[in-house]
């Protein structure tokens, strides 16, 4: 049968990337509670394109995630990368896999439970002779403002926001712990279920904690080599101000990412402020309240 993709191009142009995006599939991911779990992901799929070949095998992306879609935990999406590009004769192949993963959580005083879905995503790739691997978590959270608590006669302006984490692969850790992390360092955690006694805990709590945007970013950032030794890693927070028109936003970066100059914050160069066994972060408002075993999020 005529193959036209196979067919010699002459026009001399190389691709960095062909492929398929917006592949929506079933999956299963590493869960730390229950070893394993259902959800669904949006992939993109690429390879490159020598400049003397017409096109790629668009249907080889298919078949190769496929055979990959019970076994996508963090190492092993690498593992997909290095067949696609060996099936694909390519001299690197990269993939990004965006799902929603989902944590039983508890209200802080009923204790009812209900699902919470965190957005998390994949980035890699691989050449014959390298590999670079990134996952990153968003984690919904409530920030009480500081300046509004101190000028106020009484009450203070909240929001929801989202912090977004990224990481360059180090140790192996669970996506519940990167989670648990991030939202001790907010004014509160957010809960998919709360009853009356709930919202009045969280209320307080958060009122009792109050966060900038920017001593979000800063706590977590402090906060992250606890999980590990990462090469490299991000933090963003958007806040979706109460008050206003727009959101407030902070972003800072630790560690070297692979290619690139250090980033301005190492964790070398912290310098101890909070006395919590949680935190190192220097003055601010509140400490970290990172979960221990004796403080469970």
């Amino acid at each position: 049968m005529l193959d036209i993709q196979n067919e010699p191009d002459t026009r001399e142009v190389p691709l960095q990337k062909v492929g398929i995006k917006g592949l929506q599939y079933p999956i299963l991911v590493l869960d730390r509670d229950h070893k394993r779990q259902h959800t669904t992901a949006q992939a993109n799929l690429f390879v490159n394109l020598p400049q003397h070949f017409k096109g790629t095998h668009m249907s080889r992306f298919i078949e190769v995630f496929h055979r990959h879609r019970d076994n996508l935990s963090m190492p092993h999406f690498l593992d997909m990368l290095a067949e696609i590009r060996e099936s694909l004769e390519a001299s690197s192949a990269f993939g990004e896999l965006t799902f929603p993963y989902f944590m039983e959580k508890k209200a802080p005083v009923s204790r009812e439970s209900a699902l919470m879905s965190y957005e998390c995503g994949y980035e890699g790739s691989v050449t014959a002779d390298s590999t670079a691997f990134f996952v990153s978590v968003a984690v919904p959270v409530q920030t009480v403002c500081p300046c509004s608590k101190a000028i106020s006669a009484y009450g203070a302006h909240n929001q929801r926001g989202i912090v977004r984490v990224k990481l360059e692969l180090g140790p192996f850790f669970w996506i519940e712990d990167l989670v648990d992390l991030i939202e001790g360092c907010a004014s509160s955690a957010v809960w998919t279920l709360l009853k009356r006694e709930d919202e009045k805990y969280v209320t307080e709590a958060a009122y009792d904690n109050p966060k900038f945007v920017e001593d979000l970013v800063r706590d977590v950032i402090l906060a992250v080599p606890r999980l590990g030794a990462y090469p490299w890693y991000s933090v963003e927070a958007e806040n979706f101000e109460s008050i206003h028109n727009h959101s407030a936003f902070a972003y800072a970066e630790g560690g070297t990412r692979s290619g690139s100059s250090p980033a301005r914050h190492s964790p070398a160069t912290q310098s101890p402020g909070c006395d919590s066994p949680g935190c190192d972060s220097p003055a601010h408002p509140a400490p970290c309240r990172l979960p221990t075993e004796n403080n469970p999020t």
